[in-house]
């Protein structure tokens, strides 16, 4: 798959696997996200071997991240969407965003769907809106798989 590079001031987003900093994307994810504490590195790193990841770059510096869990023909699922702290309020989310729904595969999704519990009011200004008919989806979900005790 072709690589994406979009530039907009000092930032870039790009596709480009070879600059993922897998760690940066593991200790933000298992630290400070809400819906992966304590997800151990591999799994992380196995997620973004298999999606569509997309990076967010102050100069050489990873400073936010998202993918895109496809099968490259009809459905996709965003996730792991962040920018760090430092980096918030510049727009950064919406060129991310902009980046991810241009891009030649996510266009020809028929369903692309995502998980959030803060940011309705940015995934709407992309065409995001809540399931008409939330009673048809189902889910299984262990909450606390990366936490628990055993």
């Amino acid at each position: 798959m072709e690589t994406i590079e979009i530039h907009e001031g000092e930032y870039t987003v790009s596709t480009d696997r070879s600059r993922l900093d897998i760690n940066a994307i593991h200790d933000y994810l298992s630290r400070e996200s809400y819906w992966s504490q304590n997800i151990p590195f591999d799994i992380v790193k196995q997620s973004v071997e298999n999606s569509i990841p997309f990076g967010v770059y102050h100069g050489q510096q990873q400073i936010g991240f998202a993918r895109v869990i496809t099968d490259n023909a009809l459905f996709g699922y965003l996730a792991d969407v962040y920018i760090l702290t430092p980096h918030r309020g510049k727009g950064l989310s919406k060129l991310l965003m902009r980046t991810i729904m241009d891009h030649p595969v996510i266009k020809g999704l028929r369903r692309l769907l995502l998980i959030t519990s803060d940011a309705h009011g940015l995934y709407r200004q992309f065409g995001f809106t809540e399931i008409p008919n939330p009673e048809k989806y189902m889910q299984v979900h262990i909450a606390d798989l990366y936490t628990k005790k055993e």
